[in-house]
């Protein structure tokens, strides 16, 4: 018996700023949606329930450090990701691509795919897109993502329109495979992936070809590589106008809260990035007001919180001292609470941002957020 078909409703429009729902086998993703990042089935110094609460529909897992650790496979046999990692709401996965060219060692890729060596014991493996979408679907994601090339920018024109024209084949050989394992009656949705690098005519090309193809979405990458923040906008500015209108948008890797601004401003519904999570290891939170670097010695006798006015415990709980401590300690408590905080932050800005466009206050919005990570977390200086 088939489940539910994926499905994707825009409900709303303010200016370029889409308000959306994406339904899966798995419940409901409110759009424009932030993903935590769960790369080896867990969101780090999280508990799963933690990040529900924070106000997460989805969560991302990695092909490439599952497919090594446990394997999909092992992870088929107990149930599938859902029951593996006690995260019973949307979970993406990516096609493991990025991380074979940043961490595999000694990567020969051709046409058929990429051969590497694992990073964590030189074991060999062959990813091909078919094997990309075969070991999504062991995982059994309810949204996956086609094996593309991303490739470092900048590089020249004619290397970018190698990998962009590469990534197009591999779309479709993703997709005829997602079809033969069954994804659609499963409910599961598959991406393709706009590549095209700093190239205006490339990445239009890419997405002109592209929605061609029935994919359930479409995302944007090769972005947020290294390239300054101007470049990544204007790409976007040439890109989504080009995407269909009906499926959901996807910008992969990004980023910090002005990213997320800016890029629903231009039509963007998805995103993720470890940046969040990254930082409360380090340290470091992210408020409304700019982000505070807990190790500076100036929190040591702060006795405020972090944001008074949240209903995030980890915010408004802890002081800037005790957690000034925590960092300084070394102690595990320190990154828990600060990715927790750090979390329900960036879902707070997400629910702002979807409730502004809802209202046609999405400028209102833009501009006042804007201001406030200017200025910066003034009273903290």
């Amino acid at each position: 018996m088939s489940a539910k078909p994926f499905s994707f409703k825009l409900l709303k429009t303010d200016g370029m700023a889409r308000r959306g729902e994406i339904e899966t086998p798995h419940g409901i993703v409110s759009t424009p949606a932030f993903m935590p990042v769960g790369t080896q089935a867990t969101v780090k110094a999280m508990y799963p329930g933690q990040v529900r609460e924070t106000g997460a529909d989805v969560v991302l897992g990695n092909t490439y450090h599952l497919m090594l650790r446990p394997t999909a496979e092992r992870v088929a046999r107990l149930g599938g990701l859902h029951t593996f990692m006690n995260w019973p709401h949307t979970i993406l996965t990516d096609s493991g691509g990025f991380q074979v060219m940043s961490l595999a060692q000694l990567r020969k890729l051709d046409e058929d795919g990429v051969r590497f060596q694992s990073h964590i014991d030189g074991a060999k493996y062959h990813l091909t897109p078919e094997r990309s979408v075969e070991i999504q679907g062991l995982l059994g994601s309810d949204i996956q993502m086609q094996l593309d090339e991303c490739i470092k920018l900048p590089s020249p024109r004619e290397e970018v329109e190698r990998a962009m024209e590469l990534s197009l084949r591999w779309a479709e050989r993703s997709r005829r495979q997602f079809e033969t394992m069954g994804g659609p009656e499963k409910g599961q949705g598959l991406y393709g992936i706009v590549q095209g690098g700093d190239v205006p005519d490339l990445r239009v090309r890419s997405a002109e070809e592209l929605s061609k193809m029935p994919f359930e979405g479409y995302s944007v990458g090769g972005l947020a590589v290294g390239e300054p923040q101007d470049v990544m906008l204007r790409m976007l500015d040439i890109t989504t106008p080009v995407m269909p209108v009906d499926k959901p948008r996807y910008l992969m890797g990004v980023g910090a809260p002005d990213d997320l601004l800016e890029s629903v401003k231009r039509g963007i519904d998805q995103f993720d990035c470890v940046m969040p999570t990254r930082a409360g290891r380090h340290g470091l939170a992210y408020t409304r007001f700019g982000k505070v670097n807990l190790k500076n010695a100036r929190h040591m006798d702060d006795p405020r919180p972090l944001d008074a006015e949240t209903d995030c415990p980890a915010s408004s709980v802890y002081s800037r001292a005790y957690l000034h401590h925590l960092v300084r300690a070394g102690e595990g408590l320190a990154a828990m609470i600060l990715t927790w905080n750090n979390l329900a932050y960036y879902q707070s800005l997400m629910k702002g941002m979807r409730d502004a466009i809802e209202t046609g206050t999405f400028d209102d919005f833009y501009q006042k957020t804007k201001a406030d990570l200017a200025r910066g977390d003034i009273a903290a200086l």
